[in-house]
């Protein structure tokens, strides 16, 4: 399984994504997009979205914190997580 955040260090979203992976002791790569110079319309051609965070799961963008909770609450998330690439 691969998860990544795409995110700034200042968003609260994303720190509440990263403390929702680490709750649930799941490893992720953080890609912070001021520092790695990424700006909103590269990440948009890479996940689909602008806004931060964007979080990937095996390669498919799930959306940000609030889509990940909604995954979370509905049963799906545990679906997408059991699905190894």
């Amino acid at each position: 399984m691969k998860i990544i955040i795409y995110g700034t260090t200042w968003c609260p979203s994303c720190m509440s994504a990263k403390r929702f992976f680490d709750e649930m002791n799941l490893r992720y790569d953080e890609i912070n997009i001021e520092k790695e110079n990424i700006s909103r319309e590269k990440l948009a051609e890479i996940t689909g979205g602008h806004t931060v965070p964007q979080i990937m799961i095996n390669d498919q963008c799930i959306g940000g914190f609030s889509e990940l909770v909604s995954l979370n609450q509905s049963g799906k998330l545990k679906e997408l997580l059991s699905n190894e690439h």
